[in-house]
């Protein structure tokens, strides 16, 4: 169950009720398209905490809650693809009705992953940069020359 008391049952914690007003321009941080990615993603961090924070919500954000609703999220997403051919599912954002459930369900997945790093003290771009170094060692381009790696390291 995705839901957290005091939310009425159609609604998950970290969204926003469609009929509600989010709260006035001046009582949150503001990002533009202008504002750098990693500036624009810690306001996001930081609304999504309060957004939990104003409804008294961090008791039940523990990772393990945190992490359950992040994969409850994921699969929600793989079901829109579930049965889609190769094809079907190169074309999903060209139908406004599947390009909005799976923009939804993709900001679903981030909202959680983001409050998931928040209580977790995870910076996940430098949790991402670590990755994809890691990476580029243990999977180099072929026909480069550096030791061999298993898939498994």
């Amino acid at each position: 169950m995705n839901e957290t008391p005091n939310e009425a049952p159609h609604e998950k914690p970290n969204e926003a009720p469609h009929e509600k007003p989010h709260e006035a321009p001046h009582e949150k941080p503001h990002e533009t398209p202008n504002t750098p990615s990693g500036e624009r993603l810690a306001l996001l961090q930081r609304r999504l905490a309060d957004f939990a924070a104003a409804r008294g919500w961090e008791p039940y954000h523990t990772p393990k809650n945190l992490a359950a609703a992040l994969s409850v999220e994921a699969s929600e997403l793989v079901e829109i693809f579930q049965w889609l051919t190769p094809e079907q599912s190169a074309r999903v954002m060209e139908a406004p009705e599947s390009a909005h459930r799976v923009t939804d369900e993709v900001a679903d997945v981030l909202a959680y992953l983001l409050q998931f790093c928040e209580v977790l003290g995870i910076d996940v771009l430098d949790a991402l940069a670590a990755k994809i170094e890691r990476n580029e060692l243990r999977f180099p381009v072929p026909g480069t020359s550096t030791p061999n790696r298993h898939s498994s390291e």
